[in-house]
């Protein structure tokens, strides 16, 4: 009775205190992502592994990709996972980063352009302006915010796309358009990177980029807000540990274009990639 009477007074002390939801709140992870379907895919494995292996509460949440960073640098979310560096997302950590850590690369071997099907004549983005009509004049672009498409709107300057239009909006419009146009065996040029779904689905090539508009390779890479090392040391050193392929990233990607929700296919993916999984939790 004696033991039971001290439980209970020490909870009450420990709630008056503040103390048991600031322990809740240590077991919550909240992270910011974009819905391209390479970030769809990551941060779904991230929130997977957290909760499934670690035992948190993570939530994830959809968002622009300036919001992505601010939020960040302002510690309203703990990271994110969906840098893409040096180019693409390059102006959004200039102006932020004394305000988050980068953790470096969780992914190399990543790159952005304009891509056509293979049967698609034309090999350079200047060939663009040459063939409007074959093109319906447009290129298919994602959600305005994205790093991709202020790259590209360099693109159409650069290359005096005066007679093509850059379309916006997302990822999954891109897609559809690019199934549409290649059902028909139509022309059509889109914005995209790699690693995506869809160059395991069709047959794609980049335009050849002279000028380096796009630059050259890229990595994603981990943010994490100031401070969160000291305050939930388990996770920082998770995200500073996740590491994985491009071949692996489009597995996911596969399965999620063919249906099921996205957290389930990760848990699924962590389930068939213990040991992968394992390295990152040492």
């Amino acid at each position: 009775m004696k033991t039971h009477l001290l439980i209970g007074l020490l909870a009450g002390l420990l709630i008056a205190s503040g103390m048991v939801p600031a322990l809740a709140a240590d077991k919550e992870v909240e992270l910011a992502y974009v819905i391209w379907s390479s970030e769809v895919a990551s941060t779904n494995v991230v929130k997977a592994v957290l909760q499934e292996r670690l035992g948190y509460d993570c939530e994830i949440t959809p968002v622009g990709a300036a919001a992505m960073w601010q939020a960040t640098a302002t510690g309203d979310v703990d990271g994110f996972v969906a840098a893409w560096l040096p180019t693409t997302h390059g102006h959004y950590l200039e102006k932020v980063k004394a305000d988050v850590e980068n953790l470096g690369p969780n992914l190399e071997g990543t790159r952005i352009g304009l891509v056509v099907p293979t049967y698609v004549t034309i090999d350079t983005i200047g060939e663009l302006n040459e063939n409007p009509n074959k093109f319906d004049g447009k290129i298919i672009g994602i959600d305005p915010g994205a790093g991709i498409m202020s790259s590209t709107e360099k693109a159409v300057e650069a290359y005096n796309l005066d007679k093509i239009e850059l379309m916006e909006g997302s990822g999954a419009t891109m897609t559809a358009v690019l199934k549409n146009r290649i059902g028909n065996k139509e022309w059509v040029a889109v914005t995209g990177w790699t690693p995506h779904w869809k160059f395991a689905k069709w047959d794609l090539k980049y335009l050849k980029d002279p000028k380096k508009v796009y630059g050259g390779a890229e990595y994603i890479s981990t943010i994490v807000r100031k401070n969160l090392k000291q305050d939930k040391p388990e996770v920082y050193k998770f995200l500073d540990a996740f590491y994985w392929t491009p071949e692996d990233m489009q597995e996911l990607m596969v399965w999620n274009s063919e249906g099921g929700e996205p957290y389930d296919n990760a848990v699924k993916w962590i389930e068939e990639n213990k040991e992968k999984v394992d390295a990152w939790l040492k």
